[in-house]
């Protein structure tokens, strides 16, 4: 009886150990993983992907009138950090697994589910489809490896373009990034130190390069320097108002700044050049506009 449980936890143990040197070896659909950022919104994506090898892939591998993994192995997933837009659809943030329905050669549907885990097509439910939107697929160069990019992105969209064998599909995404940027502004606001006067600075900053709501930039970079005057929240506030046309104002403050400055050379000299020649900018523009 003894010999038997002693044979036993061998078997045990050795299999124990086998399990444990699994290799790691080459997939035939590797997965990916890539996050793409517009605006400040996060859109990661996991698939897998699949070769062509030699095969003919739609109408005979990915069959028309059938919905499509879009990938291979586990379902394909998009995730989005903030509200999207995909044509006139409101997509709320989330993630969310991604089909494609070839109807023919020409006519394709693009569908986000909001079912989670799924293998592949297996289990799925259209009834729990967030979207699904016509689009045409395009001639492209040969890709032998399926392949997710977000291509021409700017801070207010980009499109999300699937590329394998001789066809390509390109969707659209628009994000409201202004929009976006200034909740997470007002958040951070919210949450940050009473001495933390460089957060209204760089809210401020953002704002003079979006030359907009200059009026709730104005609030901010007072407050900045209600926290701590210094040359650079100063030279903020001389730059808002130039931006609003009122040079002898923003003249004023440039000069403060540059006086300002000169206590803290170290920091200053990054915007010496910048400011001293904005100086001399501002006063031809004050006669002009006077």
């Amino acid at each position: 009886m003894h010999k038997v449980v002693f044979s036993f936890l061998l078997v045990l143990l050795s299999f124990s150990g086998f399990t444990q040197s699994l290799l790691k070896l080459p997939q035939a659909s590797p997965r990916a993983i890539l996050t793409y950022t517009v605006g400040v919104t996060d859109i990661t994506l996991n698939y897998g992907a699949p070769g062509v090898k030699n095969r003919a892939v739609y109408g005979k591998l990915v069959p028309y009138g059938q919905v499509w993994r879009a990938g291979a192995n586990e379902a394909t997933t998009i995730s989005f950090s903030t509200d999207v837009r995909i044509s006139q659809e409101n997509i709320p943030a989330g993630t969310y697994t991604l089909y494609v329905l070839p109807v023919d050669s020409t006519n394709w549907t693009f569908i986000l589910s909001k079912q989670k885990g799924l293998w592949g097509t297996d289990g799925y439910d259209p009834k729990q489809d967030q979207i699904r939107l016509p689009f045409s697929p395009q001639p492209s160069s040969f890709h032998e490896t399926l392949q997710y990019t977000i291509q021409d992105i700017t801070a207010n969209g980009g499109r999300l373009t699937l590329n394998w064998a001789n066809k390509q599909l390109v969707v659209p995404i628009r994000v409201e990034s202004h929009k976006q940027t200034m909740n997470l502004i007002k958040e951070s606001l919210q949450k940050s130190t009473p001495t933390d006067w460089m957060v209204y600075a760089q809210a401020v900053n953002y704002l003079i390069l979006q030359n907009s709501d200059h009026e709730q930039a104005l609030q901010w970079v007072n407050q900045s320097i209600t926290i701590e005057e210094n040359f650079y929240n100063t030279w903020l506030k001389a730059k808002l108002l130039a931006q609003k046309n009122e040079y002898a104002e923003a003249l004023e403050l440039n000069k403060k700044a540059q006086k300002l400055g000169k206590k803290t050379m170290e920091s200053y000299q990054t915007y010496a050049q910048e400011i001293e020649d904005a100086a001399v900018l501002w006063k031809e523009k004050r006669f002009t506009v006077n």
